[in-house]
């Protein structure tokens, strides 16, 4: 699949202030790819937690800092688009596909390497030519099952999964200037599908997300979500409408990976975001409600 000594896969991963969750997402994937030639990209939006610490011990994690809040020189710092965050872990990548997580995730055993398999067989099969391969992903603990997301023209697009490096370098990775938050995985999917790069999806590729982690944070992304669908809808709406939102299936993850690394902490997260953040909650089940905005940046 690779060259010898070169990484198959680079894994990139945005985080912020999520130590304990970042350190299982780590873990996760150094379980998944313990065999197969690969590095793990982090970029960091610098932490308080202690996640910059835990990081620079890390010797096999590539980490880049790219200080995304707090003050400098006693200004506040001004945030950068999650495109242009993304993008520099993307651009640093060298492996031949990138896999992107969010630090809120776990891979579930075979995931990754999976939905290799998929790529390399639709590259094998030739025409039409694949860019991407979406993984199956949902919000533990309140989802039971997983899905796709399909957008206008009823494309498929990305949450978390695989890229192809060359075809990202083609369309000019992750468009960081119009999107501040949202709709940029969906926006950089179609534009792939533009230049002649289909999505597709992996059947046996499944992620967990914990989707209450860090509410207040998630608030503030939540606060771009409505200019960025404008934006969103102004350049593809006339693709139409998918004739669904979601692609959904079901399965059961034998080695119970949510609950070894999460358990009875995200449970409990759950419990007190419904009691103590209720209007954060409504706010984030609604979007995902919305048949015409499936996404899961966070």
């Amino acid at each position: 699949m690779s060259a010898p000594g070169n990484p198959v896969v680079s894994v990139v991963i945005g985080s912020y202030n999520r130590s304990r969750y970042l350190r299982a997402t780590v873990d996760t994937v150094r379980h998944e790819l313990a065999d197969l030639p690969h590095e793990i990209v982090v970029v960091d939006g610098g932490s308080s937690d202690g996640s910059l610490r835990w990081l620079l011990r890390q010797k096999d994690v590539i980490t880049i800092v790219q200080h995304n809040h707090g003050e400098w020189n006693g200004k506040p710092i001004e945030r950068s688009s999650w495109g242009y965050f993304m993008n520099l872990a993307f651009r640093a990548a060298s492996g031949k596909y990138i896999c992107m997580l969010s630090d809120d995730c776990l891979v579930i055993p075979g995931a990754i390497v999976n939905g290799l398999d998929v790529f390399e067989r639709a590259l094998e099969a030739g025409e039409p030519r694949v860019g991407a391969v979406a993984f199956y992903w949902r919000n533990w603990p309140e989802q039971d099952n997983y899905w796709v997301g399909f957008t206008y023209g009823n494309r498929m697009f990305v949450n978390h999964g695989l890229y192809l490096r060359e075809a990202l370098e083609k369309v000019g990775f992750i468009d960081a200037q119009s999107y501040f938050f949202y709709h940029a995985d969906g926006d950089l999917c179609l534009r792939l599908d533009k230049a002649g790069y289909r999505c597709i999806d992996s059947p046996s590729s499944f992620i967990e997300h914990a989707s209450h982690v860090n509410a207040p944070l998630k608030m503030q992304n939540f606060e771009h979500q409505e200019s960025d669908w404008e934006t969103y809808g102004a350049r593809w709406s006339h693709l139409g409408e998918p004739k669904q939102a979601w692609n959904s299936t079901t399965y059961t993850d034998t080695e119970r990976t949510a609950g070894k690394y999460w358990n009875r902490r995200i449970e409990r997260l759950w419990s007190l975001s419904r009691k103590k953040a209720g209007a954060v909650a409504h706010v984030l089940r609604g979007m995902s409600a919305r048949a015409r905005r499936p996404r899961s940046r966070d």
